[in-house]
């Protein structure tokens, strides 16, 4: 398990299968309450994170689920997850049939650009990145201290942008998403929490926007 600590919020997360999914665990420190990103897999490890952020606030309580998009390897646990917590649930709006079709799950909200998920006082923006799947979401938290993190899901990685499976339109949909709604956005401390393996911020992404445009992928 990690940790990252914000002034308003403690982010922790863990590595889950075969395909080392990130889940991660946002806290409210001044409620407790959280949010639980991206259900993928081993629900008791999953359970075991939501444990061990037993001390990062008063009353801890699991408030939501966001899922960043519909592909298997984040929604394995989703099921299993959402019955143990029977809290609302969210996702791209594009992608809503596609995770009940490998999860089961219904999603009660669905998520378009721009919109809001409140855990307590501190609310996560969803930004809607076209490409990896129609409805793929990151999630950005802005903390009072100025700080910002976003959950990038499978759409922004360090060194490149996500699968597009070589398809050319769906990568130029991704790239120009990620650059006009990430790197036009957001200043170069910005913190990057991908679906899958370390971190990165915005900073050190930025400069190589062009190289990832002219190799396509």
């Amino acid at each position: 398990m990690s940790e990252l600590l914000l002034a308003d919020v403690t982010i922790r997360s863990v590595s889950v299968s075969e395909m080392n999914n990130n889940v991660y665990l946002v806290t409210e420190r001044a409620s407790g309450k959280q949010l639980l990103i991206d259900a993928a897999d081993e629900t008791p490890a999953i359970l075991e994170l939501v444990a061990s952020a037993a001390k990062d606030g008063p009353e801890p309580e699991v408030v939501g689920i966001a899922t960043t998009h519909e592909h298997w390897d984040h929604v394995r646990a989703l099921a299993e997850v959402v019955e143990r917590f029977a809290v609302p649930t969210y996702a791209g709006a594009e992608d809503i049939n596609g995770i009940a079709k490998e999860s089961g799950v219904k999603i009660s909200h669905g998520l378009t650009h721009g919109d809001r998920v409140s855990v307590g006082k501190v609310e996560l923006e969803a930004i809607h990145l076209r490409g990896h799947t129609a409805g793929s979401i990151a999630y950005a938290l802005q903390d009072s201290s100025g700080q910002q993190v976003i959950f990038s899901g499978d759409s922004l990685f360090p060194g490149g942008v996500g699968n597009t499976w070589e398809d050319p339109e769906r990568f130029e949909s991704l790239l120009n998403d990620v650059s006009e709604r990430i790197f036009e956005k957001f200043p170069d401390d910005t913190v990057v929490l991908p679906g899958h393996g370390g971190s990165t911020t915005v900073g050190t992404e930025r400069p190589h926007l062009g190289e990832w445009r002219q190799r396509g992928w």
